[in-house]
């Protein structure tokens, strides 16, 4: 570690050797690519349907580049890019922190925005682009930082659902499963008051979530799926049945708002 001495000239930046400048991080620019490209981030907790709605978005014409379409825990896939989801774990790491153990904000450096720049520029070639990965609720602000015209779709469940699949996923305890399910949901609430977008619950029959994904698509310019591209399949929606336990007043209460939000 350098340590500063007040009996060293200061020098203005203009007069330093280039190789001593900080780079700076530009934000995305879609004109770099030579289209009018969109970015959009699917926004939601671990098990609570992201999935789906990102499948949902590809069906819908929204380009996902490189992303997984199969793993043992969903059958057609959780349609996360791995490079993104690679940089929010390297980010979460460099904060002692990761998906399971949320940090109480996120500082990223230079060189993080600037990957995650590059991967945005890398898509850059799609109309629209859309990326998804839970933890992204934990480092959101370096992505808003990097991509400002970022929009947002977001979509939550209940929490006894999610801490039962996380039980069968993962073996996580209901007490830890409902408290992380808390830290992320709350996030989402945050965000969606900063800047409102479509929201939605994938507690809702499938008919009923449909309908109102048919809205939401429709506020994102994007077109309405033919029930021939539905993504939403039975499966996809594991732990339908679990038990009605007793939450704690606080998760409930934010349960309750983020329905009243919901589409």
């Amino acid at each position: 570690m350098m340590l500063s001495t007040p009996f060293a000239p200061s020098i203005p930046s203009s007069m330093l050797p280039k190789a001593m400048s900080t780079p700076q991080t530009k934000s995305y620019d879609p004109s770099q690519q030579g289209r009018s490209s969109r970015v959009i981030c699917v926004l939601g907790m671990h098990r609570s349907g992201t999935s789906c709605l990102t499948g949902s978005l590809q069906a819908a014409g929204v380009e996902l580049g490189d992303c997984h379409t199969w793993n043992r825990y969903n059958t057609k896939g959780n349609r996360e890019n791995q490079a993104f989801v690679d940089l929010n774990d390297e980010i979460l790491a460099a904060n002692k922190s990761a998906w399971d153990n949320p940090p109480v904000s996120a500082t990223w450096t230079s060189a993080q925005k600037r990957s995650a720049l590059e991967l945005l520029q890398q898509n850059g070639q799609a109309q629209v682009f859309a990326f998804k990965d839970p933890r992204t609720l934990l480092v959101l602000d370096g992505w808003k930082d990097v991509c400002p015209q970022m929009e947002f779709i977001g979509v939550f469940r209940h929490p006894n659902a999610v801490a039962k699949s996380l039980e069968s996923r993962s073996g996580m305890s209901r007490a830890q499963a409902i408290e992380l399910w808390s830290d992320y949901n709350r996030r989402l609430l945050n965000q969606w008051k900063g800047r409102q977008f479509p929201l939605l619950c994938f507690d809702e029959p499938e008919e009923v979530f449909h309908s109102k994904l048919d809205v939401a698509l429709d506020r994102l310019g994007l077109p309405e799926l033919p029930k021939s591209m539905k993504f939403w399949e039975d499966s996809l929606r594991t732990s339908q049945r679990y038990e009605a336990a007793r939450l704690p007043i606080k998760s409930w209460l934010l349960y309750k708002a983020l329905k009243a939000r919901s589409l």
